[in-house]
């Protein structure tokens, strides 16, 4: 095939000026869901040709975001289910189990019997498990019971505990179709049930499994930015959200065979790079450096220095095949689920996955030589990723003595005046990456705690805020915890399904105790500045019904029904004890956080910082009189 090279290359920064928002579509007051419309209704008043007002448009609408949200996750977990199960079974070559402990711990969540079994049968029974939780039709999902005891009894006060992950689904589906639940409120009681089967359920589930799979991250360095492409290697971009190929890649990139064939077409080796939360998994279990989060996927095709980019599921650009084809590089495929016009499809399953790596890093091999000119940014930054629940609460206690409480009491002393997670997309309707960055950093000087998943954790990085060195730009009490730990002030925890990994910690922390006995009651929150997808919608409704207040920037989906909006911005509060806030400027929505996390912390009483006292022996001994 001759290649036709041309610098005509359409990005999505070009598109996104060219493409205006609809403005009924983006404020939640269209309704395509049958024949009689669309309808776009205009406002108060004003009903579609069914009926329907414009706060069930916008429920339905906000709905079917957070059920197509934990769709996605969901999907996902299933096939990380689905292949742990056959590997336990020994049916797969390329993929063991690496974490023990944590199996372990999966079979006493699941309620599977250890006692003298071998570990091969204890993996079956949990990889069973974990697959049963899709299909359930009555009870409740296993991991429910992790959440602290008082948001569980709220959960089943409201009725909205998940019985079975697609049951959820469909059900909501069934729900927003035409003719059946025309009620905003009970829609959303739907919608919040849907939405924690995805963060207790299916995200929860995909985080375990895959740490038992490929190893629980810990700590570990790594790099970021497009400067992490080599002029002199063949460069591979992996880019997506599954990790099980790319996991076997990483093998077949250090084949000797193929390194071979790379020195014969010229090239000193083979370069593997992430992008978007395929990127985040990469990293944090083999330090392989980050190429860029969502908006840079186009962009790292136009430096003419890869050879093949590879996609599984969600987040992949349709404009990658037009943009490759000014270029050399090649767009393959992998999944069944997710195919491209004009990209090569090289189909991954279990059982070929090495087969199929090898065939990928041997087509980039042999384009090497089909190189075009390369112009690759300079500009490269250093990071920490990494920061797993289980890492973080061997950090501030040691193996024998992991503990929640020094966290805990230094959020008690004022050290740390709270923490937030930053999760989610980035956005080119909006500065992309000015809004994270600035939040971020206003947070930090303020002695915020930031953990953040996804393309918000890359966005942290290429700002260089994943870098213990960072701390120099907390507030003093922040700095003083992050420097005699030896850590960042923004922790990387990995990738958007691992958003799951800060409701554990939150939970965990509220069982440590000191900060009261229900999550709404922490001096806490999570937020998406950047979001543009309907799996941040599912995260953040699972972060509300969970008890965290949540702030979502660019834009929100509901605001053309002030009556659903007042629904989720204040009425949901009396529900679940807390609600949704929309604000898109980066330093307001920072002081609205300050502002909650202050008035969490004058009502658990610790809004004054306490000073640590040292106890010579004389007042040791006053106390013991006592």
């Amino acid at each position: 095939m001759e290649l036709v090279k041309t610098n005509s290359a359409v990005t999505i920064f070009d598109r996104v000026k060219q493409k205006k928002p609809c403005p009924f579509g983006a404020d939640g007051r269209c309704c395509k869901t049958c024949s009689l419309g669309p309808c776009r209704v205009s406002g108060t008043g004003d009903v579609g040709v069914c009926g329907a007002s414009a706060e069930v448009i916008a429920a339905r609408n906000f709905c079917r975001m957070v059920a197509a949200g934990t769709a996605a996750h969901s999907d996902h977990a299933r096939e990380v289910a689905l292949l742990f199960r056959d590997v336990a079974r020994g049916e797969v070559p390329g993929f063991e189990i690496k974490d023990e402990q944590k199996l372990l711990q999966l079979a006493l969540d699941f309620g599977v019997e250890i006692g003298s079994r071998h570990l091969q049968d204890i993996a079956i029974g949990v990889g069973e498990r974990a697959l049963a939780e899709f299909g359930k039709q009555e009870g409740e999902l296993a991991f429910v019971k992790r959440a602290p005891l008082k948001r569980q009894e709220l959960w089943r006060k409201l009725g909205i505990v998940p019985r079975g992950i697609d049951r959820e689904v469909v059900e909501m589906l069934h729900r927003t179709s035409v003719g059946v639940d025309q009620d905003y409120r009970s829609l959303m009681r739907q919608g919040m049930r849907t939405a924690l089967a995805d963060g207790w359920g299916s995200s929860m589930i995909a985080t375990d499994l895959q740490d038992v799979l490929f190893g629980t991250p810990a700590p570990v360095r790594g790099k970021v930015n497009l400067g992490v492409l080599r002029e002199d290697e063949v460069n591979i971009i992996l880019h997506g959200h599954d990790p099980l190929l790319p996991e076997v890649i990483v093998q077949a990139a250090q084949n000797e065979e193929l390194l071979a064939l790379a020195r014969v077409k010229g090239a000193k080796g083979i370069n593997l790079a992430g992008i978007c939360c395929t990127a985040n998994e990469l990293v944090m279990r083999h330090g392989i450096p980050i190429a860029g989060a969502y908006l840079q996927q186009e962009l790292a095709v136009t430096t003419g220095a890869v050879e093949a980019i590879v996609v599984d599921v969600q987040c992949i650009m349709p404009s990658l095949v037009q943009v490759a084809g000014c270029y050399h590089t090649e767009v393959i495929t992998t999944s069944e689920r997710a195919k491209l016009t004009g990209a090569v499809h090289l189909e991954f399953n279990h059982h070929n996955a090495l087969e199929v790596a090898k065939k990928i890093v041997r087509r980039a091999v042999e384009n090497y030589a089909n190189r075009g000119a390369v112009d690759i940014p300079q500009d490269e930054m250093d990071m920490v990723a990494g920061f797993s629940r289980d890492t973080i609460n061997y950090l501030l206690g040691g193996l024998h003595r992991a503990s929640f409480r020094p966290l805990n009491a230094n959020i008690i002393d004022g050290r740390i005046f709270g923490t937030t997670g930053i999760v989610g997309c980035n956005n080119p309707r909006v500065n992309a990456g000015y809004v994270h960055e600035t939040l971020v950093r206003e947070l930090i000087a303020n002695n915020v705690l930031v953990v953040t998943t996804g393309c918000g954790a890359i966005n942290a990085a290429r700002a260089g805020l994943l870098r213990p060195e960072a701390a120099a730009e907390a507030g003093s009490g922040l700095r003083e915890v992050c420097e005699a730990i030896g850590i960042p002030p923004v922790l990387h925890m990995g990738s958007c399904v691992d958003t799951s990994r800060i409701l554990l910690l939150i939970s965990e922390q509220v069982k440590e105790g000191g900060l009261g006995d229900d999550v709404f009651q922490r001096p806490s929150t999570a937020c998406a500045p950047e979001w543009m997808s309907e799996k941040a919608i599912a995260i953040g409704q699972y972060a509300v019904a969970s008890g965290v207040r949540t702030i979502f920037g660019a834009s929100f989906p509901t605001t053309g029904s002030e009556i659903f909006s007042d629904f989720l911005f204040n009425e949901i509060e009396d529900l679940t004890k807390t609600k949704w806030v929309f604000e898109p400027d980066p330093l307001e929505m920072a002081q609205i956080i300050l502002t909650h996390l202050g008035n969490k912390r004058k009502a658990l009483g610790i809004d004054k910082t306490r000073k640590r006292i040292f106890y010579d022996m004389a007042m040791r001994r006053a106390l013991d009189a006592f």
